[in-house]
C-alpha cells in the first residue's frame, strides 16, 4: 500500500480509527460525568487530602501506568503531597520496595478492562502490608474484577469511565486520554475551559489526519519519541503504540529531551523518525527545542518533527514538520499530553495499515494479547514485618 488515500479506505469502519476520532466527545462525557460525581468524590478526597503525611500513588500495567507518570508531576505540585507513579507490574513483584514504609497511602488505580492479575493484586498487596489505605479506582470497565472488587467498598471509590472509552481494540486510546484526563481533573477541580481547549486541538489534528497519514508512506524503521518531565511519560505511551501497532515492525524508543544524548542517541539512523514534544513551560521548552535543532542538524528536518501548543494563528506559520495546536497555551504539560497523544495514536495506526496488518489485532496468533495473559500471582511469602525490618536500601 503506497498512499495515504488507500491507508485511509482499509482503516474505515476499524474499531482502534473509530476509538481515536472519538477521543472529543468521550472526553466531554467523561469530565460531565465527574462533575455529577463532584460532591461525593470530593468528601471522598477531602480528608485524605488534609493530612499532610499522604502518600498517593498513582498506579497501572503498560499505557495505565504511563498515566501516573504523566500525572504525578503535576498532581505533586498542585497537592503539595508526596505524588509518586508506580507500576503495578513493580508493585506486585517488588511490594517491600515500593511500600516500605506504613505511611497513609492512597491507591490510584488505572485499568481499562481491571481484568489484568496485576491489578487486583496491587490492591490486596496494599491492603495487607499498610495500616492505613483507600482506594481510587479508574477504570473503563463496570464488568471488570477491580471495578467489582471495589465498587461497593467502604474506603474505595470508583470512577467509571464513558461505556465507550472501553476501547474494543489492541491498543489503548480513548481509554487512556479519558483516565489521564480524568485523574487531572479529580484532584485538580473541574475546569470545562480547559476541557473544551483539549477537545478543540484534537479535533485539529484529526482534521490533518491525511497529512499524518502521509508521514506513514513509506513506513520508517525507527520512531523515537522525546519530551521532559510529564512529557516523558507521554513519550513512553507514544512509542509503545507505535510498537503495539507495529507489532513490533518498528522499532520505537523513547526518552526524555535532555536524557536523549547520554548514549541512547545512537538509535537514529538515515531511516529514522523523531518526534519532540514541546514543554509548554520556557525554561523547559528550552531544552526541548535544543534538542530539536540539534536532532535537525543531524539528521535533516525532515525526520524530526514537533508537538506543541501555541496561540490562534501559529499553526499556519510553523515550519514543515512542526504540529502545533492551537488555544492549548494556558494549559500545563499533563494537559498537554490528553491531546498530544492523538498524533502518536494517528501516525502509529497508519504506520500498521501501511505495513499490511490488522491494527485492532496485530498480533492474531496471540503471542501479545488486549487483555495480559500468562501471569501467575505468587503468594506472599515474606511478613510484613520481615519485609520492613530490612527496609529500602541506600
Amino acid at each position: 500500500m503506497s498512499d495515504a488515500a488507500t491507508l485511509s479506505a482499509v482503516l474505515a469502519g476499524t474499531a482502534t480509527h473509530r476509538e481515536i476520532l472519538q477521543q472529543p466527545g468521550v472526553w466531554r462525557e467523561a469530565a460531565r460525568d465527574l462533575r455529577e460525581r463532584r460532591t461525593e468524590l470530593d468528601a471522598f478526597l477531602a480528608p485524605l487530602l488534609a493530612r499532610e503525611d499522604l502518600r498517593i500513588v498513582l498506579t497501572g500495567a503498560g499505557t495505565s501506568a504511563f498515566i501516573g507518570q504523566i500525572a504525578a508531576p503535576s498532581l505533586g505540585a498542585r497537592l503539595d503531597r508526596r505524588v509518586e507513579a508506580v507500576a503495578t507490574t513493580d508493585l506486585v513483584s517488588h511490594p517491600a520496595a515500593y511500600l516500605p514504609q506504613d505511611v497513609p497511602t492512597l491507591l490510584v488505580s488505572f485499568a481499562r478492562s481491571g481484568d489484568s492479575p496485576e491489578s487486583t493484586a496491587a490492591t490486596e498487596l496494599a491492603d495487607r502490608l499498610l495500616g492505613e489505605v483507600s482506594h481510587l479506582i479508574v477504570t473503563c470497565n463496570p464488568d471488570g474484577a477491580l471495578n467489582r472488587a471495589h465498587q461497593a467498598r467502604t474506603g474505595s471509590f470508583v470512577l467509571l469511565m464513558p461505556e465507550r472509552s472501553h476501547d474494543d481494540g489492541f491498543a489503548m486510546t480513548s481509554s487512556f486520554t479519558s483516565m489521564l484526563l480524568s485523574v487531572l481533573l479529580a484532584f485538580r477541580g473541574d475546569d470545562e475551559p480547559a476541557v473544551e481547549a483539549l477537545a478543540a486541538a484534537a479535533e485539529q489534528l484529526l482534521a490533518q489526519e491525511k497529512q499524518i497519514a502521509a508521514l506513514a508512506v513509506p513506513v520508517p524503521q525507527r520512531v523515537v519519541y522525546l519530551g521532559g518531565g510529564p512529557l516523558t511519560g507521554l513519550a513512553r505511551e507514544s512509542a509503545l503504540k507505535q510498537l503495539e501497532l507495529s507489532a513490533g515492525s518498528v522499532v520505537a524508543y523513547f526518552d526524555s529531551s535532555l536524557g536523549f544524548r547520554h548514549g541512547p542517541k545512537a538509535v537514529l539512523d538515515g531511516h529514522s523518525i523523531a518526534v519532540v514534544y514541546r514543554s509548554a513551560d520556557p525554561y523547559s521548552g528550552a531544552y526541548d527545542e535544543d534538542i530539536v535543532r540539534e536532532l535537525r542538524s543531524s539528521i535533516g528536518p525532515e525526520r524530526v518533527l514537533t508537538v506543541s501548543a501555541g496561540p490562534a494563528g501559529t499553526q499556519a506559520e510553523a515550519a514543515d514538520g512542526d504540529w502545533v495546536l492551537e488555544g492549548l497555551e494556558t494549559l500545563d504539560d499533563a494537559y498537554l499530553a490528553v491531546a498530544y497523544v492523538v498524533f502518536a495514536q494517528l501516525f502509529a495506526l497508519y504506520c500498521s495499515a501501511a505495513l499490511g496488518l490488522t491494527p485492532d489485532n496485530p498480533f492474531p496468533d496471540g503471542d501479545v494479547n488486549r487483555v495480559v495473559k500468562g501471569v501467575t500471582i505468587h503468594p506472599l511469602i515474606e511478613t510484613p514485618a520481615a519485609f520492613r525490618a530490612a527496609g529500602p536500601r541506600q
